[in-house]
């Protein structure tokens, strides 16, 4: 097993592990993500996104995928996106090798952190988290709009 840097051609197994993860999360409705704007927006002229993946023998069973935010506080953080490990492979350590190398990436990218979500109801997630002290923070609110609300608000006579 390696957990190296993702590539291009990776993006098809990456969008498997994507969905998978959403029934995971009783949410495969919810992804409307393509390859051809994955490619874009990972390999493009101005990536937005990188990732790690694991790997065994030639085959991809988990990854990180990580993209840079800016706190107003705090400066550069690095933000994960996502852990995914295919279900059959969990249990093995996979999450814990991806997770360290994503912070190593924190470190290496001069980020003063890592944030990420987890659903309050992933016990398995919240307590792998917890193992490393991380701070679960409950008081703030998701909030976001999809791209057809926004038109229709900005359509809107003020």
């Amino acid at each position: 097993m390696k957990i190296r840097e993702g590539r291009k051609e990776d993006l098809s197994r990456v969008l498997e592990l994507v969905k998978e993860l959403a029934e995971y999360e009783r949410a495969p409705h919810e992804v409307t993500n393509t390859l051809q704007l994955m490619e874009e927006d990972g390999f493009g002229a101005n990536p937005v996104f990188g990732f790690f993946v694991a790997e065994e023998n030639n085959y991809i069973i988990g990854l990180s995928l990580y993209y840079w935010r800016y706190s107003t506080w705090k400066g550069k953080r690095l933000y994960l996106e996502d852990i995914i490990v295919t279900e059959k492979e969990r249990g093995r350590g996979i999450g814990k090798l991806l997770f360290d190398r994503t912070m190593q990436k924190t470190l290496d990218e001069g980020c003063t952190g890592m944030m990420w979500q987890v659903l309050d109801w992933n016990e398995p997630a919240i307590n792998f988290y917890k193992k490393y002290g991380a701070k679960l923070d409950g008081e703030w609110i998701n909030c976001s709009l999809e791209a057809s609300q926004i038109e229709s608000l900005l359509k809107k006579p003020a």
